[in-house]
């Protein structure tokens, strides 16, 4: 395995750990009254940056994947975006969080952008931001939301279901498509390459120090604190402003380019090997925590009543317990549960 694909499966691990970090802290400990400074502000911080980064990695994956000799068609792609639909559907009545139906999207979309150059994406990506800065200021952005108990009416309605999708769900295609076609663009570039493994980790740091100062800036100085535009300039993921995007974007080239720069550390590791595998079976990991984790959260009772703490060391026990699953699994077969029935259904 290159170096190249072993960066890879470690950033996709790591992005996987921290949205279960996420998921299970908003099942277990949201509305909870809590003083955990450390926990709160540690997860606080991974909500909508390990999503983005995982989505850039989707991105990432469909890029290379048109540079091989088994190029993935437009046709394929569109059939595993209707079976991610699907099963993104069906994810989302256990749990209203689902990315899977919003990725359905980004890839349906992608593939139709991947022959284009990057200027073209490079434009794209800015029309995405924009159009979404653009809704923010004549649309209602909470249409649909009880931010009080984190839950969406009306998405099983025509209107509910375009409104969450495209603007005001958890992972709404504008701008959330710009992160899968960041990716495109860096599946483009030499990987391998250190240069450019050290171009990412610099312009990350930049991008994500930029959008903070720019954000502590307008939100405590130039716009007063009771204004109705404090949202315009904030990097919470909800919603998903363009500071917040630079600032996603920026998190991503961070973890990525840092985990492709040390990997050749890794490459003969015990721990790249025990690790590897859940990097490659990240679709059924993340059924799994749902329909496993959470269902065992919910069943024990502990939905809505812990704090961040007791959510955090779940979280972790379901890593670790995963882990060693993909790890016994990949013994036996080559892709994961989900992988391998995604790839008989759609080829």
């Amino acid at each position: 395995m290159s170096e190249r694909l072993i960066g890879l499966d470690i950033a996709r691990y790591l992005a996987f750990v921290g949205m279960v970090l996420v998921n299970f802290d908003i099942a277990m400990s949201y509305g909870v009254p809590s003083n955990e400074g450390f926990f709160n502000e540690f997860i606080g911080q991974l909500r909508g940056r390990a999503s983005a980064t995982f989505v850039l990695l989707a991105g990432i994956g469909l890029g290379l994947s048109s540079f091989k000799k088994e190029s993935q068609t437009v046709n394929t792609v569109v059939k595993r975006s209707i079976f991610l639909l699907i099963l993104g559907l069906l994810n989302m009545t256990i749990f209203e969080g689902d990315i899977l139906h919003y990725y359905a999207f980004y890839f349906l979309f992608g593939v139709f952008l991947l022959p284009f150059g990057n200027r073209v994406l490079i434009l794209v990506i800015g029309i995405l931001n924009i159009v979404f800065f653009g809704m923010m200021l004549f649309i209602d952005y909470e249409s649909g939301w009880n931010f009080e108990e984190l839950t969406y009416s009306g998405f099983w309605t025509i209107d509910g279901f375009i409104r969450n999708l495209f603007f005001n769900g958890f992972h709404p295609v504008f701008p959330w498509l710009g992160f899968f076609l960041l990716g495109v663009l860096l599946s483009r570039a030499l990987l391998k390459k250190r240069q450019v493994q050290i171009k990412m980790i610099t312009w990350g740091l930049v991008a994500i120090i930029f959008s903070e100062i720019m954000s502590f800036i307008f939100s405590g100085y130039v716009i007063p604190a009771d204004s109705e535009l404090q949202f315009l300039f904030m990097t919470d993921s909800m919603p998903p402003m363009p500071l917040y995007f630079l600032a996603a974007s920026g998190s991503a080239f961070l973890i990525i380019g840092l985990c492709l720069l040390l990997s050749e550390k890794f490459r003969e590791s015990k721990v790249y090997s025990l690790i590897a595998p859940a990097g490659t079976q990240t679709l059924t990991l993340y059924i799994l925590h749902i329909i496993v984790g959470l269902g065992f959260i919910d069943a024990i009772g502990f939905t809505g009543t812990q704090t961040s703490s007791q959510a955090f060391i779940a979280a972790i026990i379901f890593c670790i317990l995963g882990t060693i699953f993909a790890f016994t699994w990949s013994k036996w077969f080559r892709r994961g549960i989900f992988e391998s029935l995604m790839r008989k259904l759609t080829g």
